[in-house]
């Protein structure tokens, strides 16, 4: 088990998408799961907003407001790696420290972790708040592969979930840009993330 820990606020709260990410697969083993601990924490004087024609939201930091997300733990610094690729140049890892979540949404203790803070353009940012279930009903199956349905806890209804590869391709098609960010399936970022797996794997061999 890993001695990092990360507060994620977007397509990274959904488990699928996590571990896609840091396992290269939406359905680990049970024991890479059992590595992680994900627990529903806040971020305080940050605010949480819509990137432009994109699918994925970014936070910046604003005093009084907040953000619900959540923390991990149990990361392995070839997991940050990996999220470091996946997170791209738009966001900077930052250290802040959160409140835990109990299961009431009361806060509990105050813990530190790292996250991804928007260091692009702001005129990239819309004011309205990223609708999370939106993402989970309507796109993730465009960041985690197939028409399948997930076992995290998600009950994803199959006409919903016809994002796939070649509806990414099209809406780069109409849109000449790729809601994903280039985080779908078939995307430059998740072609690189392949790409570093298969370098670890031959460099572990020799």
């Amino acid at each position: 088990m890993g001695s990092r820990s990360a507060f994620f606020y977007g397509t990274l709260m959904a488990p699928p998408v996590l571990h896609r990410v840091i396992h290269g697969n939406p359905h680990p083993e049970p024991w890479q799961a059992s590595l992680l601990t994900i627990r529903p924490a806040i971020l305080h004087n940050h605010c949480r907003h819509r990137v432009r024609n994109c699918d994925y939201p970014a936070i910046t930091p604003e005093l009084g407001t907040t953000v619900r997300g959540t923390f991990v733990s149990g990361l392995t610094e070839g997991d940050i790696w990996r999220l470091d690729i996946f997170e791209g140049d738009e966001y900077a890892r930052r250290k802040v420290e959160l409140r835990i979540l109990d299961d009431g949404g009361d806060e509990e203790e105050q813990v530190e972790a790292e996250t991804y803070i928007w260091i692009a353009r702001k005129d990239k940012l819309e004011a309205g708040e990223w609708d999370f279930e939106g993402f989970r009903r309507e796109k993730m199956s465009a960041w985690v592969g197939g028409g399948e349905e997930v076992d995290e806890g998600f009950a994803v209804v199959e006409e919903e979930s016809r994002l796939t590869r070649v509806d990414v391709d099209e809406a780069v098609r109409v849109q000449q840009q790729d809601p994903t960010g280039g985080r779908g399936t078939n995307g430059k970022i998740s072609n690189q993330l392949e790409s570093a797996k298969d370098r670890a794997v031959l460099e572990s061999a020799v």
